[in-house]
């Protein structure tokens, strides 16, 4: 195998060598001209004429209204008033007492 690459690459090598190269040919370059003296100058132009006034813009928006104003502070509470008169106490019972009891309290979990 190795003989057979080393053959296959001593025959491509000399059949590429073998090639005929084409033969540059250099195409001359066309003339420039070159170009006379310069003439006179003309003459001067007329001035053109002034151009028209632009036409008055349109009046702005009106703007929004403002924000309304803050809420003022409330004013001081009043003194309170006079507590009225504390009214006679009652006369004793007929000799019969009520005792009441709280109820029973719920079971601790």
């Amino acid at each position: 195998m190795k003989h057979t690459l080393l053959a296959l690459a001593v025959i491509s090598t000399l059949g590429l060598s073998a090639c005929e190269r084409p033969t540059v040919v250099a195409v001359p370059a066309a003339p420039v001209a070159v170009p006379g003296p310069a003439g006179p100058a003309g003459n001067t132009g007329a001035t053109g004429g002034q151009g028209a006034t632009g036409m008055t813009g349109s009046t702005g928006n009106t703007g929004s209204t403002g924000s309304t104003g803050n809420t003022g502070n409330t004013g001081e509470t009043g003194n309170t008033g006079n507590t009225g008169k504390t009214g006679a106490t009652g006369a004793a019972g007929s000799g019969t007492t009520i005792i009441l009891t709280p109820p029973a309290s719920a079971p601790a979990k």
